[in-house]
């Protein structure tokens, strides 16, 4: 393959597939550094922003991945990253070689060692590099990034990597990224339950909830859930920063991979099924946060008319 080069707006082409709550700022990140970008998503609308500020749009993968240097897929389900890279019209199909395929999706590691097999075959590199952070993480360029893959893949894509986020971490060879994603969402998915009983038991003792949060979340129960999601949860606030109907996904792989390897997660599979009954509750395209009102239900309250 060719020498790896250090992406540079000057010099290198991106491409990005999957324009969601994430995908779409992080993609307008790029262009506001300066990279030419080519996107495409499965509905053109949601693509029109980034057009209008200067992207070229394609209408499939494989025209997205000709034009392009480094290709970045921001996608939902490991279905989706299937379609997209080894589908018909997929990346690919027609990825030059010595192009980077870099995978910013939750997903599962061992679909991150197929992708790298894969492309190898076709004399392309890969990356997996699932992020955390959310919507304001996104917005804000502060995404925490986990990645996986050989250490010259992952320095030429830095410099983009930098544009998107403030913690970027090579966690090692390729599927690390994801299998550091799912310990993430371990410690997420607890937590989110821990969040939403506080407010719960803060609103029942007839507590100010503004009030108490002042008081907690600067204390040994700070996390980043109870300070950036527990405030729209008490303003009755439930849009997406991060879908339940994405974090149930992320759960089941992390349990499924915790079952590989005989390894028992009682607190991820009880969350698991809280979100599960939030899914059923008709919450599945809500925030995380959302979970605050099937656990209200359970105790006989109406979160939304308290």
């Amino acid at each position: 393959m060719q020498e790896l080069k250090e992406a540079s707006p000057e010099s290198t082409r991106i491409g990005w597939i999957g324009t969601g709550v994430m995908g779409s700022t992080m993609c307008a990140h790029l262009l506001s550094a300066g990279y030419s970008v080519t996107v495409s998503t499965r509905t053109r609308s949601k693509a029109d922003a980034l057009v209008a500020a200067g992207a070229t749009w394609a209408t499939a993968p494989n025209e997205v991945a000709k034009a392009s240097d480094i290709v970045f897929t921001m996608l939902g389900y490991p279905s989706d990253v299937r379609k997209v890279l080894f589908g018909p019209s997929g990346v690919l199909e027609t990825a030059p070689e010595g192009a980077i395929v870099v995978d910013m999706s939750t997903s599962e590691p061992a679909l991150a060692v197929e992708i790298a097999a894969t492309a190898a075959q076709r004399h392309v590199h890969s990356l997996d590099a699932p992020v955390s952070g959310g919507d304001v993480g996104a917005r804000n360029a502060t995404l925490s990034i986990m990645v996986g893959g050989p250490s010259e893949v992952f320095d030429a894509v830095g410099p983009c990597f930098a544009v998107l986020g403030a913690t970027i971490v090579r966690q090692g060879d390729h599927g690390a990224g994801q299998h550091t994603k799912m310990m993430n969402q371990v410690l997420i998915a607890s937590n989110m339950v821990g969040v939403c009983e506080a407010l719960l038991y803060a609103y029942r003792a007839g507590l100010d909830l503004d009030d108490v949060l002042a008081s907690v979340s600067g204390g040994a129960a700070g996390s980043w859930s109870l300070t950036n999601l527990a405030p729209r949860a008490i303003a009755g606030n439930m849009a997406p920063g991060f879908f339940v109907d994405h974090f149930v996904k992320d759960m089941g792989i992390a349990l499924g991979e915790a079952s590989r390897m005989h390894l028992s997660l009682p607190g991820l599979a009880l969350a698991h099924q809280l979100y599960v009954a939030l899914q059923a509750q008709g919450g599945g395209r809500d925030g995380t946060q959302s979970l605050v009102r099937a656990l209200a239900s359970l105790s006989g309250i109406d979160w939304d008319r308290r």
